[in-house]
């Protein structure tokens, strides 16, 4: 960072820590016994779609790879579009297995990012439910390093429950890299596995 950053308040950007994301299965544990919130065995990655033969390739290693990993009782891994023209990447495991789903994950976005495309990535997340079946997200930001929770309110209305937020990033603080700006915790609405 030069003197000019420095003088115009320009911050260097977060490098992306993918293993940042092994951090989740021992943040579930915290996260059941502190909050009472047991992961659901989804996940899912969200990027921007690039059109062109390179890009469709590593989609296509993707798929082939978490298929493949699926075996013979496992579910296929799941490709979707949000109204926003994002791309979502949904992983299934078993709820109690965790370390697999984050392997998947982090296997997914390694591969974009090693195949160029590390900028299209946005978002990874692994989703969790409470005893009153109220969904949770642990978001981790990509361009950021960085998680934060986002609890959807029941009911459909595209509403948060920010007190729920709170209390978990509570929770989780001393188990996760936690974003601390607020404005950041961006909304998932509509997110594969949430």
């Amino acid at each position: 960072m030069g003197l000019l950053d420095t003088i115009l308040g320009r911050s260097k950007p977060v490098r992306p820590d993918l293993d940042q994301l092994f951090a989740l299965p021992s943040a579930a544990l915290t996260l059941q016994a502190g909050a009472g919130y047991t992961p659901t065995g989804l996940g899912s990655v969200c990027f921007a779609g690039v059109e062109g033969g390179g890009f469709a390739r590593i989609r296509q290693d993707v798929q082939e790879l978490l298929d493949a990993d699926a075996g013979q009782n496992g579910h296929p891994v799941e490709f979707s579009q949000d109204s926003y023209g994002y791309t979502w990447l949904l992983a299934r495991q078993e709820p109690d297995d965790t370390a697999t789903l984050v392997n998947d994950l982090h296997a997914v976005n390694t591969l974009l990012q090693d195949g160029g495309f590390g900028p299209q990535l946005l978002c990874s997340l692994m989703s969790f439910r409470d005893a009153e079946q109220r969904s949770l997200a642990l978001v981790y930001l990509y361009k950021r390093g960085t998680f934060y929770p986002f609890a959807p309110r029941p009911g459909g209305a595209e509403k948060r429950d920010n007190q729920r937020e709170l209390q978990v990033r509570a929770v989780l603080e001393d188990d996760l890299r936690i974003e601390k700006d607020l404005a950041r915790w961006f909304p998932v609405w509509g997110a594969p596995g949430l």
